[in-house]
């Protein structure tokens, strides 16, 4: 499958805000990983769009496990039916709810990371507390939807420089 025909199959979707369906499951999938994972796993954070709650966002609950073994972790999740998607020095990255015919009810980006390597908690957080800029998100992504509709990596690319921007101010406040 060509990478057009990928982005066909899995386009960028911005749906409304729906906190309680995505914190209940978001715990679900926690009880999951944990249930595979066990000590392994030294923290299941929920991150991304989904874990602010209020603005719209991709219909994918992003989630970092912190763990001290990301190798044997990956070898649990794919084991358990995830695909690994990528794997770069001490991060992996899998996801679950990509089908070949699109994607599934609900649908999961798993962030497999050491301790202390989780900003995008920070980023989140702040977002939450601060609904001015959260809706400052939420504009930009709607305006690069329209230019990055069928193609992710444009899309996620285009947003980083905010990303990092906020997550810098973010983690000044929040680690004092």
């Amino acid at each position: 499958m060509t990478l057009a025909e990928l982005w066909e199959l899995f386009p960028i979707i911005l749906a409304p805000p729906d906190e309680k369906r995505y914190a209940a499951v978001f715990f679900a999938e926690k009880q999951r990983l944990s249930a595979l994972l066990g000590e392994k796993a030294l923290s299941v954070l929920h991150v991304g769009s989904t874990a602010i709650g209020t603005i719209r966002s991709k219909p994918i609950v992003d989630i970092i496990v912190e763990t001290d073994d990301q190798k044997g972790c990956a070898a649990l999740l794919a084991a358990a039916g995830y695909i690994v998607m990528s794997e770069s020095g001490d991060r992996i990255s899998l996801n679950k709810g990509y089908t070949p015919c699109g994607y599934t009810d609900e649908v999961f980006h798993i962030h497999l990371r050491r301790k202390g390597d989780a900003d995008e908690k920070y980023f989140c957080r702040y977002l939450k507390e601060t609904p001015d800029e959260a809706k400052r998100y939420e504009a930009l992504k709607e305006r690069l939807l329209a230019i990055y509709g069928k193609d992710r990596d444009g899309y996620t690319a285009a947003k980083t420089g905010y990303v990092t921007s906020v997550t810098r101010k973010a983690k000044a406040l929040y680690e004092k």
